[in-house]
């Protein structure tokens, strides 16, 4: 019989940190240059107009506008018809004082 009761089991228990993925700025919102509209494992949502990947598939705003979400049917690398959705930034027109 064990002189010790096992202590294995709390290290087993710890549950990780959430990595906080998801959108961040939703459709019809104004966004500025460089804000993060998307975090992503993978490309969910793929870059539009105005709209940059980085190396982790986090989408950033490269201009000052509103996003929109539209979904596009395109050409898959086998060949057949997907639809994927867009991120992209319109951006406003400019002011003038």
């Amino acid at each position: 019989m064990a002189k010790k009761k096992a202590a294995g089991a709390v290290k087993i228990s710890k549950d990780s940190i959430s990595k906080r993925r998801g959108v961040k700025i939703f459709g019809n919102q104004y966004i500025h240059t460089g804000q993060i509209i998307v975090r992503q494992l993978g490309t969910k949502f793929h870059p539009g107009l105005n709209v940059k990947r980085t190396s982790d598939d986090t989408l950033i705003a490269l201009t000052e506008g509103m996003v929109t979400f539209t979904r596009k049917k395109v050409r898959a690398f086998t060949g057949n018809l997907i639809k994927r959705t867009f991120v992209n930034v319109i951006p406003l027109p400019k002011q003038e004082a």
